[in-house]
């Protein structure tokens, strides 16, 4: 299945629709099924001890989710999450982007299913796995 939507088409439209985070966030790359998703981390997604917080971690997965969605999909805003877990299980290094893997294993009329594999930049250790599951709303 071929993307409807590229890196660029999906960082102007997170830009549009959601410009209180877009800045943080950056779509790299559209395969079939699949979007990477670099976190540019900075001081305000760091906690105590210096390293990334569980929620911009979160944050981080579940636009990875949307991208890979939208860039199948189009433009379709309205995508909403319906279902998330996460397992963290190692601490990210300080001072490095994070990259969120996101692969939808099932995009369906109503549905789609996938997960997202959270590394530092460079690195190959998952930091963190997400499952998620996103509703796609009905055709207007």
């Amino acid at each position: 299945m071929t993307p409807v939507m590229d890196a660029a088409s999906l960082n102007s439209l997170m830009a549009e629709i959601f410009p209180q985070v877009a800045a943080d966030f950056r779509v790299e790359r559209v395969a079939s099924m699949e979007a990477d998703v670099r976190l540019l981390v900075g001081d305000a997604h760091l906690r105590p001890g210096g390293t990334v917080s569980g929620p911009s971690m979160f944050a981080l997965a579940d636009l990875a989710m949307y991208a890979v969605l939208l860039a199948m999909i189009g433009p379709v805003a309205l995508a909403v999450t319906t279902n998330a877990s996460i397992d963290f299980m190692r601490k990210p290094e300080a001072g490095r982007d994070l990259i969120g893997r996101a692969r939808l294993h099932k995009l369906g009329k109503v549905l789609a299913v996938g997960d997202v594999l959270i590394t530092n930049d460079g690195a190959e250790a998952v930091l963190a796995r997400s499952s998620m599951t996103y509703a796609i709303p009905p055709e207007r």
